[in-house]
């Protein structure tokens, strides 16, 4: 091996070296980013926001009540969003998993 050859493998090894301590340094950001947003949602935004969908889900409810005759749409129109609240309430409210209360030196 020549010493250009040399040469251009060392400027590799340093460019790939250099995308590994930058990708490093992102998945960091991107945790830090994650966290602070897990930690700065609280409870009064997380009411704000599901007062705000369920006005407006009950706005298109209204509008399709008051404008249509049609049974069928109607029956769609309450039936689906009542659907999906109840799956999510269900899911909020039932235990999955049970964790013991230790902590074993964790945190």
């Amino acid at each position: 091996m020549g010493g250009v050859e040399l040469f251009l493998a060392g400027v590799a090894a340093l460019a790939v070296l250099s995308v590994v301590v930058k990708a490093r340094a992102g998945v960091r950001r991107a945790q830090a980013a994650a966290e602070i947003a897990r930690v700065g949602t609280s409870p009064v935004s997380l009411i704000g926001r599901i007062v705000g969908m369920a006005v407006v889900i009950a706005g298109v409810e209204w509008l399709v009540v008051i404008h249509s005759s049609n049974r069928v749409l109607v029956c769609v129109v309450l039936g689906v969003p009542a659907l999906v609240t109840a799956y999510t309430l269900t899911k909020a409210t039932t235990v999955t998993q049970i964790r013991s209360s230790s902590s074993r030196g964790r945190r």
